[in-house]
């Protein structure tokens, strides 16, 4: 992939073919975990009645997914003041389908302006927002399950099996990278 240029108010990109499977397959994978945690959503009569969406109460137990639906009030970890507790699980009980159905729709603009066997990419701006989103997704994810920290050497020794899924890790940096800059162009 080459840089990410802005023309007017369209971002262009080209990805071949091995990056934009690399590129789908993560960005599925993602809307795979998400749209099953909205499925975890208990079915409320009220919110059917009143057409307001809730959401589990409680955090991911998978880190992955913790990560990507951080808590929405963050507890004191030594010390949890219940009235704390209640006010995280009725945030999170409230705000996460949406944020769910926002995670879900950007992972869509993905797949659908990323062709399965590349090519060039031509975005506008709420579709290039849509791939910010997405991308940083895929990196938190990627990150967490890689056990990425500041202290991290850029690389690892090729005996360790994370090495090469750092590679891509680094490469999604690079996409999101050249996409803020010409976003901001």
């Amino acid at each position: 992939m080459k840089r990410w240029i802005r023309d007017g108010d369209i971002v262009v990109g080209r990805l071949d073919r091995q990056e934009a499977a690399v590129v789908r397959g993560l960005v599925s994978q993602i809307q795979d975990m998400l749209m099953a945690r909205a499925e975890e959503a208990p079915q409320d009569e009220l919110a059917e009645l009143t057409g307001i969406r809730t959401g589990p109460s409680t955090a991911p137990d998978d880190p992955i997914l913790g990560r990507l639906l951080p808590d929405f009030h963050r507890l004191d970890p030594d010390a949890p003041d219940p009235a704390d507790v209640d006010s995280a699980a009725a945030l999170r009980s409230l705000h996460e389908p949406e944020l769910l159905e926002q995670k879900v729709s950007a992972c869509d603009v993905v797949l659908s302006t990323c062709a399965p066997d590349g090519g060039e990419i031509r975005l506008k701006i709420a579709e290039a927002e849509a791939w910010l989103s997405s991308l940083n997704d895929v990196r938190l994810a990627l990150g967490t399950a890689l056990d990425v920290t500041e202290d991290m050497p850029d690389e690892l020794p090729p005996e360790d099996p994370r090495s090469p899924h750092l590679g891509v890790y680094h490469w999604l940096t690079w996409v999101q990278d050249t996409l803020v800059e010409a976003m901001m162009a």
